[in-house]
This record gives C-alpha cells, structure tokens and sequence, in this order.
C-alpha cells in the first residue's frame, strides 16, 4: 500500500512540475519577444532595490496596517515552503515527519512558528477578503476588475485560508496519534497551536484520525500542486516576478524621457549640417514608439506578468481619479492579455500569424493614452517596480510621429517646438525682450 502511494505521489508531483516548467517557458519566450533592453548596469543599486522592495516591501509600509497583513502572508508562502519540502520527501521515500531525526527539538519549534504563521496568513486572507467583498474598496470595485481578475483574487485568498487549514488539521489529527502511540507516528514534541486543539479529536477511533491525517496531507500537497499550476495564470505570479523585476527596475530619474537615438542624431544634423558628411547613410527605416507587445521592451512585457492588479497606480492616477477614461492598471492588464494572446497564436502556429489586431486601439484607445499627464504617480506607487507610465509614452509616440496623430494643441505646442525651440510662438530673438521692459 505504501508503494502505490509514493507512486501516486511521485507521478502527481512530476506531472505538476512538468506542466508548471511547461508554462514558465511559454511566459519567458513571450516576455523575450519585446525588444532588447540593457538594464545590468549599478548592480549594488538593483540588488538593493530587490532587498528593499521585493523582500522588504518598502512601498506597502506606506499603510503599516495591510503591509502587515500582507507580510504575513508573503512570509507564509516563503517560510512554510520548507515545511512543504519535507512533505514532498515524505511523499518520494515513503517516510513519516523525515526531518525529525535531523532536527531533533529544534523540529517541534520550528512547526510551532509554521502554526503561528499558518494562523496569521488565515486571519489576513480573511480580512483581506472583507475588505474586497465587503467594505469595497473603490480600488477593488473599479470596472478594471469586473470578471475573472476579481474571482482571482478571491479564489487565491480562499484556497490559502484552505491550505492553512488543512495543514493545522493535519497536525493536529497527528499529535492525538502520537500521543496515543501509534505505529508509524513518532513522538516530535508538542507542537504549539495544533497540540492545544488534540482534545478535539479524543473520540475518534484510531483508524478514523489515521484517515483524517491522511486524508488532510494529501489534499494539502495537492492543493499546493494545483496552486503551483495555477500561479503562472494568474496576478499572484507577482510572487516570483517581483523580485527580478526590481533588480531590473530602471534606476533614471522619474520624469527623465529616454531619448530615441535616431531622432537625436536627426536634430544634431538640423544644428550642425556639416556632421552628415561624416554619417554613414542607412537603408533601415527606424521604428518609433510601439504599436503592439513585440514593438515594446521585454521589461515592459515582465511588467505585465508582474503586475498585482491592486491598483494603487489608479488610485494615485489623476486621470483616474478626475473621471479620464485611462487607468494604469488596466494599461498592464490589457498589455498581458494581449501577450497573452500573441502567444497563444505562435503556440498554434509556430510563429506569430497576423491577426488583425494591435495593442493600440484593440486593447488601449487613444484617448486613454491622451488622458496620461506623464506625473509619474503611478510609478511611485507600484509596490513590485512597474512602470505603466513607460508604455503609454511608446504608444502614444507610435501615435504621434508613425501617424502623425495628435491634438491640435499638441501639434501647435510641437510646431512651436521646431520653430522657435520652445513651446510658446515667440521667436527666439523676442523671447527676452520683457527683460528689457523691466528695465525701463
């Protein structure tokens, strides 16, 4: 009987690890179908970054109350999956509890802080769904949110508080065994939440806990299989991309515009003519802006994988905030769904077969570009290091100097620009007459 359990469980765990490395290099191949990007300079600074703001989660300290919420329950996936490795060994080898003889007293303690956690990581899931279901938080009902990524995030909460549970259940149903001597359970010590709650279980017969412990790990680690598997589809994989997409985070002051530099060779030939006999002429067309995932950079497309969708970038958005119909979050949302579904197409393909269909207009419209005021809020606010800001200007580049689309204003301002080397319609030479009308 032993056997054909840790064969079923090493056939459940390799199919898991199988279909999870399956999806991951779905998720990496698409991500590397944006353009290259060199983002490895000052590595001390990126490592801080991802000490401070993946580890640390600096940004969520900003409201302490759901940061510790948070961070318990951060600290539970991390910390418990070393209660999972031994769980996973077990299941290989047959085996019981394999690290007791290893830890020794150390191992009733170390379970003890894991049940400590298990109730903290319980008791925030919950609040955390109040808080979504309940109080409704103007972020939480938002429209970006309406249909699956709201059932997301409810069904992740759940199947948390449900993977807690089965875990206290299944130590508890374990230190009644032990202390009634049962073959196969050995004594580890009393374990700090569950073996205060034993007296729950005293009238079950023995056979009936050995079923319930049983019964209780093997949907544990299925469940964790399954939450595995299930991780690389939904907003949770932030769990694993937020730490490179901190180290790869751009370290450029906020507010400083990359410059593309074939326009800035262009303008350097405007001021000095006598440098294009020195420039080698060029039969590629540069490409400016972005008008689908592939024209973006891979950062932009981690950026979407990464993204939490707990939209503080809305909330601090003042184009959301004033009614605009654009909102950054929903920037990433629609920027992953269609990588998305790019992907899906190479997958049916081979390569990528035009669809008819384009980032631009498709998924983002114009006006939701036009609405950005480029202040940088919903940078600042990103808790994981995205930047929706870095893809609306791509668009509306793509916009503005492929199409030569652009409001009225904004052609007067550009012309103005060319002209007079300023956004206003005074030449150059009349700019500082009002310095000499002060004078007089």
């Amino acid at each position: 009987m032993r056997i054909v359990q840790e064969l079923l469980f090493i056939i459940a765990f390799g199919v898991a690890v199988y279909l999870f490395s399956l999806k991951v290099r779905q998720i990496r191949r698409n991500i590397l179908l944006g353009r290259d990007s060199d983002l490895n300079d000052h590595p001390d600074q990126r490592w801080k970054n991802v000490l401070l703001l993946a580890f640390g989660q600096k940004k969520m300290f900003r409201n302490p109350l759901v940061a510790v919420l948070h961070f318990f329950v951060y600290a539970g996936f991390v910390i418990i999956n070393l209660e999972i490795l031994e769980i996973i060994l077990d299941g290989i080898f047959g085996t019981h509890r394999l690290f007791v003889p290893v830890l020794g007293s150390l191992y009733p303690v170390l379970i003890g802080l894991f049940e400590i956690l298990a109730v903290l990581v319980t008791v925030s899931c919950a609040v955390f769904l109040v808080r979504r279901n309940t109080l409704k938080l103007k972020r939480f009902i938002s429209k970006d949110l309406d249909g699956w990524p709201r059932s997301d995030a409810n069904y992740i909460l759940l199947t948390e508080i449900a993977l807690m549970l089965l875990f206290l259940t299944m130590n508890t149903a374990d230190q009644q065994l032990q202390l009634r001597g049962a073959a196969h359970y050995t004594d580890t010590g009393h374990f700090w939440i569950s073996g205060m709650l034993t007296p729950i279980f005293s009238g079950m017969s023995d056979g009936g806990l050995m079923a319930l412990e049983r019964t209780c790990w093997w949907l544990h680690i299925l469940g964790v299989l399954a939450f595995l598997n299930y991780l690389p589809y939904s907003k949770h994989l932030h769990i694993i991309l937020a730490f490179p997409n901190a180290y790869f985070a751009s370290l450029i002051p906020k507010g400083e515009m990359e410059n593309m530099p074939s326009v800035q060779h262009e303008v350097q030939l405007m001021l000095q003519p006598e440098l294009a006999a020195n420039t080698p002429a060029s039969d590629v067309m540069p490409k400016f802006g972005a008008k689908d995932v592939a024209d973006l950079s891979w950062k932009n497309l981690l950026d979407a994988y990464s993204c939490t969708e707990c939209g503080r970038c809305s909330a601090a958005c003042p184009a959301t905030t004033t009614g605009k119909l654009l909102s950054p979050r929903k920037i990433m949302m629609d920027t992953r769904d269609r990588l998305e579904e790019v992907g899906r197409n190479i997958k049916a393909n081979g390569t990528f077969t035009p669809d008819n269909k384009t980032l631009l207009r498709d998924y983002i419209s114009e006006e939701e570009l036009r609405a950005c005021t480029t202040c940088n809020a919903c940078v600042q606010e990103c808790p994981v290091s995205i930047s929706p800001l870095d893809i609306i200007l791509q668009l509306r580049r793509h916009l503005v100097m492929e199409e030569s689309s652009a409001p009225a204003e904004w052609t007067g301002m550009f012309s103005n620009i060319e002209n007079n080397m300023a956004p206003w319609k005074f030449s150059m030479d009349d700019r500082d007459k009002w310095v000499g009308e002060m004078n007089t």
